[in-house]
């Protein structure tokens, strides 16, 4: 039996495609090393994101398709490189996601600390920058509260750090308590200065905590910078679903991409039994997403420790990361990763 080539692994891996992105990987450029001796091939494979949800998947076509040629021992390693489009929309940031719900009390701010805390445990790196100027709550969750920010030499200012994500909010500069009763264009500026005037380094993520509503914020968000994408936080019942139409009609004005639904407090698990109430009706979120057109990218469930570790300053990614709430926070995560994947495929370089 004749020895392979590269060559001939690479002609097989042009018959795997992405999953999502619906491209072979070494058009795609996934491709990164190919290493052949004899019958033995080793292969590292680039993904477009560390949090890919398809990840098996793409695996055990890859082993299937060079055993069709004749490997007899397969090796497949993965790195991954989080793109953007070609125009960043922050120096060193990479993505803007907009995280936004048609009203308050929808949990958008637990999901958006969630997601980010499990994008990093992915291996990206991410960054939360709590947009509700009026009502923030991201230093609580984060066990932030009291912590000031700091200028650096550039006359930049530094986000905070916590559980491998990087972190700005209002709450670290105004004191305690004290309530912000600013016009538009005071919140302009602001949201302005939180964007330009803050060393974020290298990011491939930056998750936006909007405010509820569709309101100044929103629309300076998206004068400011570049939005990728932005996200709809809703719980089942047709009157929070009815108030998210009005948040997706939002981004969709100011042009900003939808990259899905998720849908809160889905329903409760009996800790006891396991039997799910739907306490709030079902299937809310995946009814915005099919009347929106766009992806459905999980449902989270209304669980008493998601309130406790938000409220004691360690989210349930942080606190109790194998839980059934924090995996089901995971894998949105991935989905939403998946979702911008797909989103910057038009910027991905051509092999």
């Amino acid at each position: 039996m004749s020895r392979l080539s590269e060559t001939d692994v690479l002609d097989a891996l042009r018959g795997v495609n992405d999953p999502e992105l619906h491209k072979d990987l070494v058009s795609l450029g996934m491709v990164e090393q190919v290493v052949v001796d004899g019958r033995k091939v080793a292969v590292k494979i680039n993904l477009t994101t560390p949090a890919c949800p398809l990840k098996g998947q793409i695996e055990g076509e890859v082993r299937a398709a060079l055993e069709r040629i004749g490997a007899e021992h397969v090796e497949i390693t993965f790195g991954a490189s989080v793109r953007g489009p070609q125009q960043l929309p922050l120096p060193g940031v990479k993505n803007v996601v907009a995280v936004g719900s048609g009203k308050g009390g929808v949990g958008k701010s637990t999901v958006a600390v969630n997601l980010a805390i499990a994008l990093s445990q992915e291996g990206a790196r991410v960054g939360l920058l709590d947009g509700d100027i009026y009502g923030p709550s991201q230093a609580r969750m984060l066990g932030l509260e009291g912590e000031k920010l700091r200028v650096n030499e550039a006359k930049k200012i530094v986000p905070l750090e916590r559980y491998g994500i990087r972190v700005l909010s209002i709450a670290n500069i105004a004191p305690p308590g004290q309530a912000l009763v600013w016009r538009g264009p005071i919140l302009h500026g602001t949201i302005r200065q939180f964007l330009q005037d803050v060393d974020w380094g290298e990011l491939d993520y930056l998750i936006v905590d909007l405010p509820p509503g569709t309101g100044d914020v929103q629309l300076s968000l998206s004068q400011l910078t570049q939005v990728t994408g932005g996200v709809i936080v809703t719980t089942p019942q047709d009157v929070a679903r009815i108030d998210a139409e009005r948040a997706a009609d939002m981004f969709r004005k100011v042009q900003v991409p939808l990259l899905g639904v998720i849908e809160n407090m889905a329903y409760y698990a009996c800790p006891s039994c396991g039997e799910r109430s739907y306490l709030f009706g079902q299937g809310g979120g995946r009814k915005l997403a099919e009347s929106q057109n766009t992806a459905f990218l999980g449902e989270i469930p209304l669980s008493m420790p998601v309130r406790e570790s938000g409220d004691a300053g360690t989210p349930i990614t942080v606190a109790h990361p194998d839980a059934p709430e924090a995996q089901a926070f995971r894998q949105v995560a991935r989905q939403l990763a998946g979702q911008l994947s797909i989103r910057n495929l038009s910027t991905l370089p051509m092999v």
